[in-house]
């Protein structure tokens, strides 16, 4: 694993965080490449890659002290040097999936054509054309039959009628297939995008209008008439509107369709990696929240031993996704049986990840990661590492996703104050709790019950503190299946918490209880 360090202002500059991003055979390949083409082995632009690549942080001063360029001409050699990093990248064995394959040969077609060699283009254009289709590849497959169509005008053949017709045909259906996909793509897209900007619906209206938009968008189809990929983007659409009106047991039955797709189509896991992977975390996500850890668990080593088979695909965007993936699910599985322990080096091992990494990974999901720690903390008993880890998510100024979390993250911040026995921040944090909630028009009534009760708190006497949280447990557990208030029991386990207050037990000894019982 590449341990790549940079500072805030190192991941600006683009060339500098792409040199750090190679690995130690595609820096040689770049050397190599560059030696293949005469009179390069002292070119500038050779000289400014070895520099960077040696650089601990992006400095311009460091450039020019090394005489390698004037100022006004960076730029242009900073661009030069990013174009031939990224043609070594394209030539590498490594690089080298279907798609590069498909327009590789599109390519020299079309240079074949540009030189009159119409037949040898021809020839070459149809070879493509049968990759792309068998690979699900159709709007390059559309490309090609259109240049087709331009060189069949040209190259006039005694078949021209009948191949007019053939290829008429071929680009209709394409044109077809590729409306549906951008159609369900785009629909998919949008839910998703709803899903980071407000997580689940809240109210009946909101309910309303989310299966009024999917209901409007969702185009007509014949499900005997879609290939692959349309029906990848189907289920991914009603993924996400089932996770947005909180229907779980949608949400599974479709994630399953989803990897059921790729199971009976095994040759398209290799060449879609990202969509199989996404899948996988779907089907998990799903289990989760249906509580089902047995089948939970057994789709999770399903996952890992797949990751370690030699015919999946390795890349830095899949290396990424399946650290994401499979270490935010390892600690669902904590959380779904009650194993709040935090010694068992999964923390250390995500944290180590994190600061190598992080800057590859969007934060939204960093955030994720330590809200779950926070809460795994907080289980263990640990409340001021769980303080800790909330307050990396509550001071993140420029999170602008996921409302809820962001909410929760304030609550559980609360309830974990109260535990580590520092009442005298209680009351600040009450008040700036309350107002960020207002504002973000989110106080719903198991917030309301949690902060009315943590207000009291000062007024209530040893004595009678099991009786109030009998009480607010009593007040709180009506809310557990409604559909717009159970979303607070998915972030904090609240009741448990509160059954532990009750019975002066462990949090992580109820919850296990729990999933025993569940035995699902």
């Amino acid at each position: 694993m590449r341990k790549i360090i940079t500072t805030a202002n190192d991941s600006k500059d683009s060339l500098y965080v792409l040199i750090k991003s190679l690995s130690k055979s595609e820096k040689r390949q770049f050397k190599l490449y560059v030696g293949r083409l005469d009179g390069n082995a002292d070119s500038k632009y050779l000289q400014l890659f070895n520099l960077l690549d040696k650089m601990n942080s992006y400095n311009e001063s460091e450039i020019f002290k090394n005489n390698i360029v004037k100022k006004q001409q960076l730029s242009n050699l900073k661009a030069h040097l990013y174009k031939q990093i990224l043609i070594s990248l394209r030539l590498s064995p490594a690089h080298q999936n279907i798609r590069v394959q498909i327009r590789e040969q599109l390519d020299f077609a079309t240079v074949l054509y540009q030189k009159g060699l119409y037949q040898q283009s021809l020839k070459l254009l149809e070879k493509a054309k049968h990759m792309a289709i068998e690979n699900e590849e159709k709007n390059v497959a559309y490309e090609i039959v259109e240049l087709e169509k331009v060189i069949e005008t040209q190259y006039i053949t005694r078949s021209m009628s009948t191949r007019a017709e053939e290829l008429a045909h071929e680009a209709k259906v394409l044109s077809q297939q590729n409306l549906m996909t951008s159609k369900l793509s785009n629909l998919s897209i949008q839910l998703y995008g709803l899903m980071l900007k407000t997580g689940y619906v809240r109210s009946d209206e909101e309910k309303r209008e989310i299966t009024a938009f999917f209901t409007q968008s969702m185009p007509k189809y014949k499900m005997s008439t879609l290939g692959f990929r349309e029906k990848l983007w189907l289920y991914k659409a009603y993924l996400w509107y089932s996770f947005l009106i909180q229907d779980f047991l949608s949400c599974f039955k479709y994630a399953m369709r989803y990897v059921e797709l790729f199971e009976e189509n095994p040759a398209m896991i290799a060449r879609n990696p990202v969509f199989y992977l996404k899948g996988n975390h779907y089907l998990l996500e799903s289990l989760f929240y249906l509580k089902h850890h047995t089948k939970f668990k057994e789709v999770l080593e399903s996952l890992e031993m797949r990751l370690q088979t030699t015919d999946f695909p390795t890349s830095d965007n899949l290396e990424i996704l399946e650290f994401l993936y499979v270490y935010s699910h390892k600690l669902n599985l904590k959380f779904m049986v009650g194993d709040f322990s935090t010694s068992d080096g999964l923390i250390e091992k995500i944290e180590k990840y994190l600061k190598q990494n992080g800057q590859r990974m969007d934060e939204h999901h960093i955030m994720v990661f330590y809200y779950k720690i926070a809460s795994l903390y907080f289980g263990n008993g640990q409340n001021k590492k769980c303080i800790e880890y909330l307050g990396k998510i509550i001071h993140n100024k420029s999170l602008k996703m996921r409302e809820d979390l962001m909410c929760f993250s304030r609550i559980l911040n609360l309830v974990a104050h109260y535990e580590a026995g520092m009442d005298y921040h209680l009351e600040t944090l009450l008040k700036s709790t309350y107002k960020f909630l207002i504002k973000m028009d989110d106080l719903h009534e198991v917030q309301k019950e949690m902060i009315k009760f943590l207000r009291n708190l000062g007024d209530i006497f040893p004595s009678e503190l099991k009786n109030e949280f009998k009480k607010l447990r009593k007040r709180l557990e009506v809310y557990e299946e409604d559909p717009y208030e159970r979303r607070a029991f998915l972030y904090l386990d609240i009741l448990s918490w509160l059954d532990s207050r009750i019975e002066s037990r462990p949090v992580a000894e109820i919850i296990k209880e729990k999933a025993m019982v569940l035995n699902r």
